[in-house]
């Protein structure tokens, strides 16, 4: 039976949480792969939580829900662990854009949990809080859903010109530096 991964990111309205969605589905499926991306919005309006997912499989994918027990999670905005249960379902492994220094967080069940810099890295190199392409930099880091050719591929088809090429850099920065808490 084909494997099934399904993801679920965590965000803030403005984040980039469908974005990095919808960019992780695109790799997959210049690999060939079958893909679903979709958010889940509450109040739609900036800075409010928000959830998105993608579902990568090597077969059609039958089932047409949100995700509930997804293989990973990934957290745009550390904010989010006092007001959401980011490890509810969890399977395998959590990112957390958050500084790596970080050295306490609140229980997660004892799934892995993995440290990237996100806003650190996108500051630095975009010039703006938009820590999208390195949550999936750090995601691939730890979890080979797709390769990095093709996640780079598409992120240049997403952001043309200069911020594709910079975005490029934060996405290879970010796999470089996501640690295990």
């Amino acid at each position: 039976m084909p494997e099934l991964i399904e993801i679920r990111f965590h965000g803030r309205g403005g984040q980039g949480a469908w974005t990095s969605s919808r960019l992780l589905a695109e790799a997959a499926l210049l690999e060939g792969k079958y893909v679903q991306s979709f958010p889940e919005f509450g109040p739609e309006r900036m800075g409010a939580p928000i959830q998105a997912y993608t579902r990568i499989s090597d077969a059609p994918i039958r089932i047409h829900s949100q995700v509930y027990e997804p293989d990973y999670v990934v957290v745009l905005d550390r904010t989010l662990l006092k007001s959401v249960r980011v490890n509810e379902g969890l399977k395998k492994a959590l990112i957390l854009n958050s500084p790596t220094s970080i050295s306490k967080i609140p229980e997660l069940n004892g799934v892995k949990v993995y440290v990237t810099p996100a806003t650190e890295i996108s500051l630095e190199i975009l010039r703006r809080n938009a820590p999208s392409t390195a949550v999936l930099g750090a995601l691939i880091g730890i979890a080979p859903l797709v390769s990095m050719e093709s996640l780079l591929e598409v992120t240049v088809r997403r952001f043309k010109g200069e911020i594709g090429e910079r975005n490029k850099e934060v996405i290879k920065r970010a796999y470089e530096e996501v640690k295990p808490l």
